[in-house]
Parts: C-alpha cells; sequence; structure tokens
C-alpha cells in the first residue's frame, strides 16, 4: 500500500528500510523521502518504526497515534 502518495512510498519500501537499520523518522525522510512533502504520511511512517522496534515485525498494519 502506498504510505507516502506525494513522493510514490509503500509499506514495503519503509519496512524494508527500517530492518536495513532506519531507526527514526528523519533516517526515513533521508533515505526515502517519506514525508518530506505535505508531511500527511510522518505519523503512519513512524508507527511502522514503532512496530519494528516492539519486534512485531509481522505487523501489516500499524496502530496510528
Amino acid at each position: 500500500m502506498y504510505v507516502c502518495l506525494c513522493n510514490a512510498i509503500t509499506d514495503r519500501q519503509i519496512k524494508e528500510t527500517v530492518a536495513a537499520g532506519a531507526s527514526s523518522l528523519t533516517d526515513l525522510q533521508a533515505q526515502l523521502g517519506v514525508a518530506t512533502c505535505c508531511g500527511c504520511c510522518a505519523d503512519l511512517a513512524s508507527s511502522f518504526l514503532s512496530c519494528y522496534h516492539e519486534n512485531q515485525t509481522n505487523c501489516s498494519k500499524p496502530n496510528s497515534k
């Protein structure tokens, strides 16, 4: 599913980037460009980080804050 419509970034790309070591929204912004335009996807992108760090790597739909 697309998370960042402005930059056509998918949840799969975010999950792969987090698994490869991204640990903050700033990392995701630098590596993918997520949440660098309108910012509407920032909370959802951040929730992937939280999900991963809580050892729930199977989390397919993170909770929104």
